[in-house]
């Protein structure tokens, strides 16, 4: 069998070069490629429906993003043995190829559209998150659906100083700065990504530095399609349209939309309810037997009312509820509002509340990844929960969706970089994020709750982080803009830009940026980070009035934890013949105690919520570790009796002998009844035998030495 094989080859600036082919794999597919870099390869396909949904005014684009488990030789570890749904991770992906995709498409496209990457191969080093973007954009570049395209994606990170563009897995561990960055040829699309506390001019520097990455790559799909032959696209008509209604809507109704959207109400609800009274005044005034499209009227009225809030904001310069550009919404924290968990805050700004938890336990609570990429624990979790009544609506709870997941992602990404180090700090961290209220910014209001929970709960963490949204409205006719601090829910929608930041008072820790408009300038970007800044220093300000640094003690409910590092070869004592030695620490004690290995040494994490249990088997631990030495005094026990003296334990599985001539400094003629069984004796180790190891114990060393009886001189004659 022959294929129509057509291959493009793009040579990338740190040498690595990928390979996209078409016309041998999926052909059913209305578009489908392969992209290959090292031995890590995609396949992605798309495919969209000839004809919409009578009634659908959005696009329904759905895009999947799944590693198959034999990718990496691996067979899943779950009972099926088989791939399930999708992991969080994947989830993740998804949604990076969503937000990138779906302002591409045309606005007036509405047939259900679905995109599918599969990684097919792994390669360790080869990170597939920073190629799924290029893959989809490919796979409808050689299709015939409309698209606005290409785009590509790529991740960029600061390494050692020096911006790299998709680096390899094992450089990202030294990196300050990694971004996934979106973009056409023109512009940036999104991003997404975290750092060490960076300035906003490194950021501007790595999305230039990506986007010159990005539009090789878009050169480079241009002539696949062109190659390919596709790129005349299928004709369409999914929306019908009453010009004569629409102007005399627009004539009629502007300006009374203009006129609610200045009147400055604070409250959500009192706008829906205003701008919805100019809607329904004109279907009461419509005769009965009318022949008006309501549907399509309906339609208009939300054009009407997005153009007029938009047109107010850039003119008046003030927002919907009647704050200034720069102005952040009233704020509340109150920190330890929940008696029993180990850590807790509320958070509030504005209509958006977020009431947080954390709680600390042990490894045995660590999350277990498996993943085709990924084998491993996590120590750090936070969950994000978005319930219907927060939005003041009817919905079913059915577990965590999409959106949930990143906006839960963001903010650990955010929290992350202020944490201990996670493989030395002896607790795993939960943190739970219910949001109570929405109106914009909940992700944000998640990092800030989150905190404020840590260091409630006595989670010492290097500095404070806070989160802002931004928005921007901006007029192509005529050059206006308005860059907007902490955007509400309506902002968000009517905007052109998303731009979530967080950071302490020394820099940014992470960031979320979707752009729903063409030719964002960098300078407009600047501005939008200079004013998430001075925002985020206001919102670290009013936290710092609920707490100034993380709580000194533990609450008493939290159980106390501790690591003991030792030497690997002294794990195998530590455990014991079939753990005996570890399950006799946890009986006698009443801790619980684990063991790891890594790779330079043993860790022993000591689990108690009774401080005498974790005194006693941190002791018993590290009688077994400390390594003997000549000199020291001993708090010992008798083990056993001889005649010649006794062997006394002075640590955990360390017998020496002390010699009936070292008891005391008085001549001892036996050992009967000078020690039983069991007897505490304080002894100092005197020597260790080069030859066998043996160790001799001295009690009389401790002892004060009695002075000689003077000699009486003999009397001359």
């Amino acid at each position: 069998m022959s294929y129509n094989i057509v291959q493009k080859r793009i040579s990338m600036p740190n040498g690595k070069e990928i390979l996209i082919e078409t016309g041998k794999l999926a052909k059913q597919a209305d578009g489908s490629v392969v992209v290959r870099v090292g031995n890590m390869m995609l396949l992605a396909t798309v495919v969209a429906a000839k004809t919409h949904k009578e009634g659908t005014d959005f696009l329904p684009l759905s895009v999947d993003y799944q590693e198959k488990f034999a990718s990496n030789g691996r067979i899943p570890g779950s009972f099926l043995k088989r791939e399930a749904r999708l992991s969080d991770y994947e989830i993740l992906i998804s949604r990076l190829v969503d937000r990138a995709l779906r302002p591409t498409f045309p606005s007036d496209y509405h047939a259900d559209v679905q995109v599918n990457i599969q990684l097919i191969s792994a390669d360790l080093e080869v990170l597939p998150d920073a190629y799924v973007g290029l893959a989809s954009a490919a796979a409808l570049a050689v299709s015939d659906i409309p698209f606005n395209g290409p785009i590509s994606e790529v991740r960029v990170a600061k390494i050692n100083g020096e911006l790299i563009i998709n680096p390899n897995a094992s450089e990202l561990s030294n990196a300050d700065l990694e971004l996934i960055v979106a973009a056409n040829s023109k512009d940036i699309l999104m991003v997404e990504g975290e750092a060490n506390e960076i300035s906003e001019i490194e950021m501007l520097e790595a999305l230039k530095v990506a986007h010159e990455a990005i539009q090789l790559q878009c050169a480079a799909l241009k002539e696949l399609e062109a190659a390919v032959g596709k790129t005349s696209k299928r004709e369409y008509c999914h929306e019908t349209h009453d010009d004569e209604l629409k102007d005399q809507l627009w004539a009629n109704y502007y300006q009374s939309f203009y006129d609610v959207a200045k009147l400055a109400n604070p409250s959500k609800s009192g706008r829906r309810e205003s701008f919805n009274a100019i809607i329904d005044g004109y279907i009461n005034s419509l005769p009965e037997d009318h022949t008006v499209n309501l549907g399509l009227a309906k339609h208009y009225f939300h054009d009407i009312e997005k153009e007029a809030v938009r047109q107010m904001v850039i003119q008046e310069r003030f927002r919907l509820d009647g704050r200034k550009l720069n102005q952040i919404r009233n704020i509340a924290c109150e920190v330890d509002y929940l008696p029993t968990p180990h850590g807790s805050a509320v958070f509030t700004r504005g209509e958006t509340q977020s009431l947080t938890t954390v709680t600390l336990g042990t490894k045995m609570d660590e999350q277990i990844i498996d993943q085709p990429m990924f084998q491993g624990y996590n120590k750090f979790m936070l969950h994000y929960n978005f319930p219907g009544f927060s939005t003041g609506e009817v919905k079913p709870n059915r577990g965590p969706g999409r959106r949930e997941v990143g906006h839960g992602n963001l903010a650990m990404r955010a929290i992350k970089k202020v944490l201990p180090k996670l493989d030395e700090y002896p607790y795993t961290i939960r943190v739970v994020s219910d949001i109570l209220e929405s109106n914009g910014s909940s992700s944000m209001a998640t990092v800030c709750a989150g905190t404020l929970a840590l260091m409630d709960a006595g989670v010492k963490i290097k500095a404070p982080v806070s989160g802002i949204a931004m928005g921007l409205i901006s007029d192509p006719h005529t050059g206006k803009y308005a860059v907007l601090s902490d955007i509400l829910g309506d902002e968000d929608h009517l905007g052109d830009m998303d731009f979530k930041v967080t950071g302490t008072e020394k820099g940014i820790t992470a960031c979320q940026m979707d752009i729903k408009v063409d030719g964002l300038s960098y300078s407009v970007l600047e501005e939008a980070l200079n004013q998430a800044k001075e925002g985020r220093l206001h919102i670290l300000g009013e936290m710092k009035k609920a707490i100034e640094g993380t709580r000194e003690e533990f609450k008493p409910q939290t159980p106390r934890a501790e690591v003991i590092k030792i030497l690997k070869e002294q794990i195998g004592a530590v455990i014991g013949p079939g753990g005996k030695v570890v399950q006799d620490i946890q009986k006698q004690s009443g801790a619980t105690v684990t063991i790891e290995e890594k790779e330079d040494a043993g860790y022993v994490s000591i689990f108690s919520s009774n401080g005498e249990a974790m005194n006693k088997a941190v002791a018993m631990v590290k009688g077994i570790v400390t390594i003997p030495e000549v000199g020291e005094v001993y708090d010992g026990k008798v083990k056993n009796i001889q005649t010649f003296g006794a062997f006394v334990e002075f640590l955990p599985g360390k017998d020496g002998l002390l010699h009936i001539s070292e008891i005391s400094w008085d001549r001892i003629e036996t050992m009967d009844g000078v020690f039983k069984e069991g007897d505490a004796v304080k002894v100092k180790l005197v020597e260790i035998d080069k030859k066998t190891g043996k160790f001799r114990l001295s009690a009389k060393a401790l002892l004060p030495k009695p002075e000689r009886p003077e000699k009486t001189e003999k009397s001359e004659n």
